[in-house]
């Protein structure tokens, strides 16, 4: 069996992270610039969500809150990793919290793959949990989309934790099944 020296993994990930270090962080020189950049995202990411499912609107507008991510994630040899930014709503008092996202793992392969995650919050206790101590998937939070109770349609909605909802898509649409995986979230302290 083929094994690579643990030097050519370290330089392999050293390598991801170089490359992802520029990619996926919001554009702009000031903070100000910074937000306003999320802003934007947050509306185009809504608005596509919206067009491939526009059952999310509903469902989002009654949650307790939600949060939209951008994550650029690269995946070189057996390393993959991802690196991404965000914010998250909160509904009830309509005040935003500036975050960030890193995920690390193992796979064979080579690319770049940029999806959208939109978390939607069914409460308070787990909407404060993820912004104020963050969320740090250690294993695997692996889910599909399940059959609702309103006639078989496929819901895209996928419970990755219990009270936490998500709407996963890429350039090629919605994913019928999310895989989060070694994949931390927290506050921007810059942003913040």
């Amino acid at each position: 069996m083929f094994r690579l020296k643990p030097i050519i993994v370290l330089l392999a990930m050293l390598s991801a992270l170089f490359v992802l270090n520029g990619c996926a962080r919001p554009e702009g020189s000031t903070k100000a610039d910074k937000i306003s950049y999320i802003h934007k995202m947050r509306s185009t990411d809504l608005a596509e969500l919206y067009k491939l499912a526009p059952g999310a609107k509903t469902h989002i507008a009654s949650a307790y809150g939600y949060a939209v991510f951008n994550n650029m994630g690269i995946n070189v040899f057996v390393v993959s990793t991802g690196q991404g930014y965000g914010v998250a709503r909160n509904n009830k008092t309509g005040k935003d919290t500036y975050m960030k996202m890193f995920s690390a793992g193992v796979g064979v392969g080579l690319g770049v793959k940029d999806f959208r995650g939109i978390f939607v919050f069914a409460n308070k206790t787990v909407f404060d949990r993820f912004v104020d101590i963050g969320w740090n998937v250690q294993g695997q939070a692996d889910a599909a989309a399940k059959l609702d109770n309103k006639g078989g349609a496929v819901s895209v909605a996928i419970e990755v934790a219990p009270g936490i909802f998500l709407y996963q898509f890429t350039k090629s649409g919605l994913a019928a099944q999310a895989t989060i995986q070694g994949t931390k979230f927290w506050k921007d302290k810059e942003l913040n």
